[in-house]
Parts: C-alpha cells; structure tokens; sequence
C-alpha cells in the first residue's frame, strides 16, 4: 500500500485525505493544533457557542460530491437548511434591507427604499448567473495546470467574463442607489479582496448565494469538520494532532517525506500540503529545491485582507437581528483604502454580526445571544501592535454596534474573546494573517493563485484556500479534487 502524507487538518487537508484514503492510500494527516478544521472552528463556553470560521455555507452540492466520491452519503452526516432572510443590512442612515434568496420577495424589499434598482437587481443577479456558466467548467471546476488544461477555455466567453472591469466600475454603472451599489460590493470580500480592485469576473459571488442559496449546519458549521473528520477515520486514515511539521524532503525531485518539530523523519509516497501555499514554497521546501525566482515570486504575492474577530456572550436578545447581519460602514472606499493601502484598522468599519442563536437556540443559554462579529482587517507588516489594538478595537466596535442599535451590549456580556490577524498567523501560519490566502486585487490576480500541483516536484500537491480555485468552503473541497485529478494525471 502507498503512503500518504498531508500536512494540516483544514478542509483542504481532511478532503485530500478521504479521496487518497479512498484510492487505497494509507493516508496520515499531521495537524499543528488539538483539532480539526483549521481556520474552521467551535469554542464552547458558559452556555455559548461560537463557530469561529465560516459562517455561511454554500454550493453544497461539491461536499455532497466528496462524500459520494467516497462511497458515502453526506445526509448520513450532516444536515442543513437555507435560512431566510439570507442577511439583514443595516445602512448608516437607518435604512434596513432583508435579502433573500427568493427575488420577488427581495424586490418587494427594495421597492421601499430604492424603487429606481428593483429592475436592476434582477438583471445584476442574471449577469452573475452567466458569469457563473461562462466560467465555473473553465476556471473553477478546472485545475488550469498544464495546456491540455486550456482546451476547455472558450476564447469568446473569455471575452465575456467582465475581467478588464473592476467589481466596484461594473456595479456602478448598473445600479444608481448607493445601498444596491453597497451592497453587491461586499460581496469581493468572501475572498479577501477590495471590490474597487477585483475584476469584475467575481461579481460571480453573489450568484453562488442568492441564486444557488445560503445555508447554516445543523449544529454549526463546524460540524462539516466534524463530519470530515469522521469520514476520514473511518476510510483508515490516521492524525496525528499537537504534531507541527518543520520541513519536506526532497531528492531529485521527489518528495521523500517530513520531519516534524520532535525531530521525527515520516517518509511517503505523496505529500498533499494543507499548510497555506506561501508557506510550504517559501518555508517548508528546501531551497534548493525550488528557482529563487519561484521563492522570491511567492513571498511577494499580496495576501488577501485578514480579520479581526469579536465572539460576545451576551445575556440578552435583540429583536432586530436575524442569523446574519451587516452593518454598512459610511464610506466604503475609504474602508478599503483603510484595509489595503494604510494597512489599518478601518476608522468605519463594516461590521458583520452572526447571531447563530437566532437559528439554533442550543448555542445560547435562554434568552441570550452569542454574536461573532467579524470586521475585516489588513494583513500583518511587521509594525503594527496586534496586542494594543486589539484592546483599543474590541471597545471600538461595541461603541459603534451600541450607536447602531444594539443597546447595553457592553453591559450584557457573559464571555468575551479577541481574535485578530496575529493568531491566524501563529494558529495557522497564514500567509501574514490573512484568512483567504491570496487577495484577487489586480485583473489577473483571481486566476494566478498557485496550483494545486508544483511543476518542478513530482509528488507534491497543494489544496487549500490559499491555492486555486480560492477560499471558501466549497472552493478549499474543490482544490483536492484538483490535487487527485492532477495525482491521477501524473501515473499515465
């Protein structure tokens, strides 16, 4: 039987396995941390419980693929339903928006505050559709490794994917409310990325959501770990937590295995690299087996923006939040001026608020709230004080959820924790703190993100968000598909 090895336990990694495991692999798994999931996680205390990763699950269709793949039924694991409204916005000058997945109901919704948009929508959200069919077998659902690869690119629809528009140009020219343009905006940044620098190919998100539908786990999202981690144990793969790995192998252009940070050497046969792809090229390869110029080329890769995460266990309920809410900042330019240029903490920031309780009242003791609020935040450069901001930003952003309607938050919380771009780094070793990987800020940006397999080591591949296709729940499973086809390829 051959040996395979991954290195981390995200949803890249616990995918990979079960598809090697699968293929009659025996398949070990090497995780840094006391669990599964990486950067998808639960934190249980005092009553509450707080998913600390995604929040919102999509295209399930790719996971119920895995598990087929697998000779499993994921409805034997796992159980979801799609939530209604989908989010609810709130805009600084007290406008409140519900979207759904339903466009009638959502129309009604817009009649009231942007009559002149009602028509636009439904013809940006068709857009997007197309958008989505012009590119998910082409791009998305495509390794884009090697020539044999582009065959399946149509140069016409190439022309037609809206990359040589940004995000922010294409939808200012459909929509004239500031709230509709507001709103599609923020959708960039479910990878990471400004909407006033993305190609306008990712106004392909708000397809995926409000046309294919957003869904919650029952239980919280990280039960899909959970599930993961259950397949893979009983397909026979083994982890190997608290077990940090230091350094590949490699010989003649072949992966001969891994040596961990207690000094252990584990040889294999294949190595799939969950760890983010910066990382692994930059650090855990010997130099030289890999061109400088590969090396220097990914250590200045721009990370996607970061986060700066605030779970509050608070003993009361606020009827005017939903499972998920937006508060709209002021200005959305300068946030992401703020964000990607001054590298800063936004001075007016969007503030995401999940309110998982709404949904699933186990997750909050009887009438209280658990809220993970998310603002997004630059990437780490090496002069900004993590520790002081992130005391400074915590009392910030309850002031600002206060002033928008939340009252007493501060004097309602149970248990409180600060989570920011620094412990993503030490956690996970993102690439600076990032939490999407690569951002998609430039017009080729959203197609150059590192293959799923390295050109110059045989047996090596990479899965994970920092890789292609990119981050997201569906995406991270779609990069092991990737890597499988790729393995696969290679034994022809």
């Amino acid at each position: 039987m051959r040996r395979a090895i991954v290195i981390g336990a995200g949803i890249g990694g616990l995918a990979g396995a079960a598809l090697l495991a699968s293929k009659g692999f025996q398949t070990i798994v090497f995780e840094k941390n006391a669990s599964a999931g990486g950067k998808m996680q639960q934190v249980e205390s005092k009553g509450y419980r707080f998913d600390t990763g995604p929040s919102l699950f999509t295209m399930p269709f790719i996971l119920e693929n895995l598990f087929e793949q697998c000779g499993k039924n994921v409805r034997d694991y796992l159980q979801w339903q799609e939530l209604s409204p989908l989010c609810k916005y709130f805009y600084k000058d007290g406008v409140v928006f519900n979207n759904y997945s339903d466009r009638l109901k959502t129309a009604r919704e817009i009649e009231q505050f942007a009559p002149e948009d009602a028509v636009a929508y439904n013809s940006f959200l068709n857009y997007s559709e197309d958008l989505y069919s012009r590119t998910a077998d082409a791009f998305l659902f495509n390794p884009l490794y090697d020539l044999s690869d582009l065959k399946s690119l149509n140069f016409t629809d190439f022309l037609k994917i809206d990359a040589f528009s940004t995000v922010s140009e294409r939808i200012d020219q459909t929509f004239s409310s500031p709230y509709l343009r507001q709103f599609f905006k923020r959708f960039t940044t479910y990878n990471g990325s400004s909407p006033f620098q993305a190609p306008a190919t990712l106004n392909v998100i708000p397809h995926v959501e409000l046309n294919q539908g957003g869904y919650y786990v029952d239980g919280g999202l990280y039960s899909i770990a959970r599930a993961l981690q259950k397949l893979c144990e009983e397909l026979g793969v083994t982890f190997r937590f608290n077990t940090q790995v230091d350094s590949i192998a490699v010989k003649n252009r072949s992966i001969q295995g891994i040596k961990t940070s207690q000094g252990q050497f584990e040889a294999c046969d294949i190595l799939f690299s969950n760890s983010d792809a910066t990382d692994t090229i930059c650090n855990l390869l010997p130099q030289s087996s890999l061109p400088v110029r590969k090396r220097e080329k990914q250590s200045r890769i721009e990370p996607s923006c970061s986060g700066f995460v605030l779970t509050l266990g608070c003993n009361r309920i606020w009827e005017q939040l939903v499972h998920h809410n937006i508060f709209f900042s002021g200005n959305y330019r300068q946030e992401f001026t703020d964000i990607f240029e001054n590298q800063k903490m936004p001075d007016d920031p969007t503030i995401y608020v999940a309110n998982t309780s709404y949904t699933d009242t186990d997750h909050a003791p009887p009438g209280s709230s658990n809220l993970f609020i998310l603002v997004n935040a630059p990437f780490m450069n090496g002069k900004q004080d993590w520790s002081q901001i992130k005391k400074e930003y915590r009392t910030f952003i309850i002031e600002e959820l206060e002033k928008r309607g939340l009252e007493n938050l501060s004097g309602s919380i149970d248990y409180s924790e600060v989570i920011g771009p620094d412990d993503f780094y030490e956690k996970y070793r993102s690439n600076r703190g990032s939490i999407y990987g690569t951002s998609s800020n430039s017009r080729l940006a959203a197609f150059l993100r590192p293959r799923n397999s390295l050109k110059e080591i045989d047996n090596l591949y990479l899965v994970g968000g920092s890789t292609h296709p990119g981050g997201g729940i569906p995406l991270v499973i779609q990069s092991a598909f990737n890597a499988i086809q790729l393995l696969e390829r290679s034994k022809r």
